[in-house]
């Protein structure tokens, strides 16, 4: 049976968030639901590269999914999009090796947070509106993210999650026009991070939170820190790349 890699973009703010659940509209369970019409009205089980939280949104979220059918992808693509609802797109769609796999495949994963220091009220769903922030301060900051680290203290506590090392290749913030936008790369991210780390870095510009506090959460990892966490619509799984 075939497998097919979907890269697929979304506005998350009508949705619970990516992964399926018991009760809520998810994008995984809506696109399951889809795909059952090319199925003969049988399961497929769609797996994402992560999940994103209630809210956030996609550019580039990649999922894999086996579906026995006739149609070439270019005819499967835009027969999902004319089913998909308007807030879901599917930018590409292909036959892959019957090994791979969107989540233990993937090698990097970037995101982006979005900040909005003007007032056009049409960036309300997509950014975070702030006042004026220290971009120089901010990038003092996410400097010292980069490379391998236990970022327990920047993620929800699981005590089934054994490993919270993770290896941050990129790390800045850039300001375009009133769009104030941090990118975030690494091989993997815990639950939570970008957003906690994001808000973290804010309120140190802010004068809400200390430089110092801050480096040392980095240095001196502890689970159940309090902190400041940024509100989701800012936030955007931009892409995830995997081995050619």
């Amino acid at each position: 049976m075939p497998r097919f890699k979907l890269i697929i973009q979304y506005d998350g703010s009508e949705y619970f968030g990516w992964q399926t659940q018991k009760t809520g509209r998810t994008v995984q369970k809506l696109l399951e639901k889809i795909l059952e019409n090319f199925n003969e009205e049988n399961p497929v089980k769609v797996i994402g590269s992560g999940r994103t939280d209630s809210g956030v949104h996609a550019l580039g979220q990649v999922v894999h999914f086996d579906l026995n059918t006739l149609l070439d992808t270019f005819t499967l693509k835009k027969a999902l999009n004319a089913k998909c609802p308007e807030d879901i797109f599917i930018l590409s769609c292909e036959v892959v090796s019957p090994d791979f796999h969107a989540r233990y495949s993937a090698i990097l994963r970037t995101y982006r947070y979005q900040v909005y220091t003007g007032t056009n009220p049409l960036f309300r769903n997509q950014t975070w509106f702030l006042p004026e922030l220290n971009i120089a301060l901010l990038n003092n900051l996410s400097k010292n993210l980069i490379g391998e680290q236990n970022f327990l203290s920047f993620s929800k506590w699981n005590k089934e999650v054994n490993n919270t090392i993770c290896n941050i290749s990129q790390s800045s913030w850039r300001i375009a026009n009133n769009m104030v936008i941090f990118t975030i790369k690494a091989n993997r991210f815990l639950h939570h991070m970008v957003r906690y780390l994001t808000g973290t870095m804010i309120a140190v510009a802010q004068n809400k939170y200390s430089k110092k506090e801050f480096i040392n959460l980095l240095k001196y990892p502890r689970k159940n820190v309090a902190l400041h966490k940024a509100p989701p619509q800012g936030l955007f799984l931009e892409k995830v790349d995997y081995e050619i």
